[in-house]
């Protein structure tokens, strides 16, 4: 198969329920650290933490997926992927009231970058969903920090 001849200009419905499905385990793992017993909660911030790290390296990864799409590729779109992927590492394997923090400074952090880079793809559309995804995961990760 080839690669379309354009980027989707906006979220079609699927697209919209699996974003919001994905933000799901943030909300639910939050709830979850405030209400479980002290020696399981460590477990569940830990869950949290690791799939943080996974969301931001995938957002991450998002940016190689522009750059291999266009020919004439800023540098700095590789560099981005690639360090948002480390720092999610670093994060996961910090204690969660720090990573956590990390992880959320991440998620705002990928979303103020995505202002920039999606417009210049004919992206615009879809940094709504990008702002709401962001706000429900970014807050998920600063109230479980604050569980720890």
């Amino acid at each position: 198969p080839s690669l379309p001849a354009r980027l989707p200009a906006a979220p079609d419905e699927l697209e919209l329920r699996l974003g919001y499905a994905g933000v799901l385990p943030f909300g639910f793992g939050t709830l979850l650290s405030m209400v479980v017993r002290a020696d399981v909660q460590p477990y569940v911030l830990l869950s949290l933490a690791v799939y943080a790290g996974i969301i931001v390296s995938f957002l991450g990864g998002i940016h190689w997926a522009l750059a291999m799409l266009v020919l004439a590729v800023p540098h700095r779109r590789l560099w981005t992927g690639v360090t948002l992927s480390l720092l999610a590492w670093v994060s996961v394997v910090m204690p969660p009231a720090s990573g956590l923090v990390i992880q959320a400074v991440l998620l705002i952090a990928c979303y103020l970058i995505d202002r920039r880079a999606y417009p210049a793809a004919g992206l615009s559309k879809w940094l709504t969903l990008r702002f709401r995804l962001t706000a429900v995961a970014a807050l998920s990760c600063f109230l479980a920090a604050a569980q720890a």
